[in-house]
């Protein structure tokens, strides 16, 4: 029998959305086939937005949920393995479903993304950024 999980995943995000909260996925970034920038990463997780006005090409797949999402400024293709979802819940009030995290369901092998077809990961965030000091202003007359 297959996963349930895609099909409660898809129930959980339309009944956030149809109440007008804002869904959040809860990610296990070290789950093989996450495709995540990796300064958004922290202990391991992200936590993404998935509301509608935030994401573009939200697909709720089976097997994956994939989407382009703005970081910095920069658009990026998200992929995520439907196995490597920890939770699905309302930012506002923090109700939805979380997934155990060691499902005995193996990866399918179109969840994972072959090492041909994948990006390199990006490596940006605030390592490439120059520090800022502390503000200057200047009266000019």
């Amino acid at each position: 029998m297959t996963s349930n999980r895609p099909y409660l995943l898809r129930a959980i995000y339309d009944w956030i959305s149809d109440n007008g909260l804002t869904p959040y996925v809860l990610v296990d970034a070290a789950q093989p086939g996450v495709k995540v920038p990796s300064h958004v990463i922290k202990n391991g997780q992200v936590v993404l937005n998935l509301a509608m006005r935030a994401v573009a090409n939200l697909d709720l797949g089976n097997d994956r949920i994939s989407f382009q999402a703005r970081f910095s400024g920069v658009s990026q293709s998200i992929s995520i393995p439907i196995v490597a979802v920890l939770a699905l819940y309302a930012q506002e009030n923090g109700q939805g479903m979380m997934f155990p995290a060691d499902e005995a369901d193996p990866i399918p092998a179109s969840a994972v993304e072959s090492s041909e077809d994948a990006e390199p990961p990006q490596t940006g965030g605030d390592d490439d950024r120059p520090k800022r000091g502390a503000p200057h202003l200047r009266v000019v007359k």
